[in-house]
C-alpha cells in the first residue's frame, strides 16, 4: 500500500525528528499534522514541513554536541 508524504515520512525518519515535534514547530496539533499527511500536500507545504524537519534536526545535533 502506498502512503501519502513518503518524503516527509522517510526524512523525519532519517532525521530522528517525530512528526509530533514537527506539529509543534507548525503550531498545529499531532493529530491534525498526521491528517494532513494522509492526502498529498502541495509542493509549498511539502517545502516548508522539509525545512522544519531539517531545522529541528539540527538543533538536536546541536543540543547534543553542547552535552558532550
Amino acid at each position: 500500500m502506498h502512503q501519502n508524504n513518503q518524503v516527509i515520512r522517510r526524512e523525519a525518519r532519517a532525521c530522528n525528528v517525530p512528526l509530533w515535534r514537527i506539529a509543534v514547530r507548525l503550531g498545529i496539533s499531532e493529530p491534525t499534522m498526521t491528517r494532513r499527511l494522509r492526502t498529498e500536500l502541495p509542493e509549498e507545504e511539502r517545502q516548508k514541513i522539509l525545512t522544519v524537519i531539517h531545522q529541528l534536526s539540527e538543533e538536536t545535533d546541536r543540543e547534543v554536541d553542547r552535552r558532550v
